[in-house]
């Protein structure tokens, strides 16, 4: 049994030199799931627009930015990923290894949001995932937190 197998959650994060396989392809599949994630908050918004009969179009920067955080908190505290992350097969892990709860799917996604907000902080997360050995951007690096490859299940 190699070591990357004997890996159980709540023991903290895979180490990215041993057990790479849990960080292989994350900063690709964290942008593919941002464009999944993205096109589908924009759906929403859409079809709140067409449900108020236009009137949300005034609103729609607002409705941009409700629907988004709601749609990140309730998909990652239910899962531990968005809808895109859970098509590209990775999920958040807290730095204790287990999955997100609540609390810090709020937190993240205030951080992530944050983070969006501002373009230097954009940058700079994008350059840590693609740099740093876990994949981590501004926000788990803040938080302690990551995304991994979601392991196979029988």
């Amino acid at each position: 049994m190699t070591e990357s197998q004997n890996y159980s959650p709540g023991w903290g994060l895979p180490d990215p030199d041993y057990q790479s396989e849990f960080y292989a392809d994350v900063p690709v599949k964290r942008g593919i799931a941002w464009v999944i994630d993205t096109l589908i908050v924009l759906a929403i918004v859409a079809l709140l627009i067409v449900l108020t009969v236009g009137i949300g179009f005034f609103f729609a920067g607002f409705l941009w930015l409700i629907v988004g955080f709601v749609y990140r908190v309730v998909t990652i505290a239910n899962g531990s990923a968005t809808l895109g992350m859970r098509l590209t097969a990775i999920e958040l892990r807290r730095a204790d290894g287990t999955r997100f709860d609540l609390g810090t799917a709020i937190l993240h996604t205030l951080g992530y949001s944050l983070s969006m907000s501002f373009v230097l902080p954009q940058v700079a997360s994008i350059i840590l995932m693609m740099t740093s050995e876990r994949g981590q951007g501004l926000t788990d690096h803040v938080m302690g937190t990551t995304a991994i490859n979601r392991a196979a299940r029988l």
